[in-house]
């Protein structure tokens, strides 16, 4: 190759190679905000949450190398999510993850343009998140564990396990929009069932002695717990008060029953949402509309029987139901 040749291909490599290597160097790595009111860390999340973090992993996310991860957490407290939510809009996350419906209502109030996944919340469309199933609208989509229909199915059940109740302690968490359609569900086929509710509305875990001695004193037979956040995180707590005051209860998370003792768990499998949500995050970062992706709903609904627990209440759970239980713990 002549001198002036190698020049002229030098030259040219050298104003393609630096412009390469600049575009490589300030490729934007994505950002995942993650508004969730369990408590935990980027490094170390809720593990309510491996599935999602771990399907994550499996589509090419790595927290650091080729994703950015902010877990921000309300560590219990409703009321931080809009300056949470603010946060996520400071931190210019390219996609926000919620896993609970306040903090859902934060994010899509916060912002209009970021893609807002739903974990697993209750009822997106009754609690206004969405247009609808089919065709979210706006900037939010992901996965529904249809808490509002559930709550229904879920006393039907605890009368259908002890046929001779009448009164029923209810737990709820009423400023999460969510705990409200649950309780309306409930009050409607109350009457069908022939029971009478005790509501107590639980702002926070403290609350939780005082509920369970106003049910004591209302000769409550039975528990209720609706599907929101603060009542899985303070499951060991809820299922020790129910243990104290021999409530035969049914719950809205497996934990309640496999982790804590709990007698009854009529759920959702959550960890399969979670995995789906993150695939919604994978496609939403690859250049999908949340507006074009449907809300999922879940496929199977599970009731988990805790024979060991209904000993130890020294109730007898009806054979019926047992027979039809997805699993019982002996």
């Amino acid at each position: 190759m002549r001198r002036r040749e190698f020049i002229a291909l030098f030259g040219g490599v050298a104003a393609v190679w630096p412009f390469r290597a600049h575009a490589q160097q300030h490729k934007k790595i994505p950002r995942l905000c993650f508004l969730t009111f369990d408590p935990g860390t980027a490094e170390s999340p809720s593990p309510r949450f491996d599935a999602f973090f771990e399907s994550l992993r499996e589509l090419g996310y790595v927290n650091g190398q080729t994703l950015t991860l902010d877990y921000l957490s309300a560590k219990g407290r409703n009321e931080l999510f809009p300056s949470l939510a603010a946060d996520c809009v400071r931190l210019q996350a390219d996609i926000i993850v919620v896993s609970t419906t306040p903090a859902a209502h934060a994010a899509k109030k916060a912002t209009t343009t970021i893609p807002i996944v739903m974990g697993a919340l209750g009822d997106p469309v009754g609690t206004k998140l969405v247009d609808s199933l089919a065709r979210p609208g706006g900037n939010v989509t992901g996965m529904s564990l249809m808490a509002s229909g559930l709550a229904a199915k879920r006393l039907e059940l605890l009368k259908e396990a002890l046929p001779g109740i009448s009164r029923v302690l209810v737990l709820s968490y009423l400023v999460d929009p969510i705990a409200p359609l649950q309780v309306q569900a409930l009050k409607e086929a109350a009457p069908s069932l022939g029971l009478t509710l005790q509501i107590q509305d639980i702002r926070t875990a403290d609350d939780l002695p005082a509920a369970f001695d106003a049910g004591s004193r209302e000769r409550c037979q039975g528990l209720l717990v609706t599907a929101e956040s603060i009542f899985l995180v303070e499951r060991a707590r809820v299922t020790a008060l129910a243990a104290r005051h021999e409530f035969p209860a049914i719950y809205p998370f497996a934990e309640f029953v496999v982790d804590s003792g709990g007698l009854m768990a009529y759920h959702v499998i959550e960890p399969v949402l979670y995995r789906h949500a993150a695939t919604y995050v994978d496609l939403i970062l690859k250049g999908a509309k949340p507006s074009d992706l449907a809300v999922q709903q879940p496929s199977n609904v599970q009731l988990i029987i805790n024979q060991r627990t209904a000993k130890t209440l020294g109730v007898t759970v009806a054979p019926s139901l047992l027979a039809r239980a997805d699993e019982v713990i002996e």
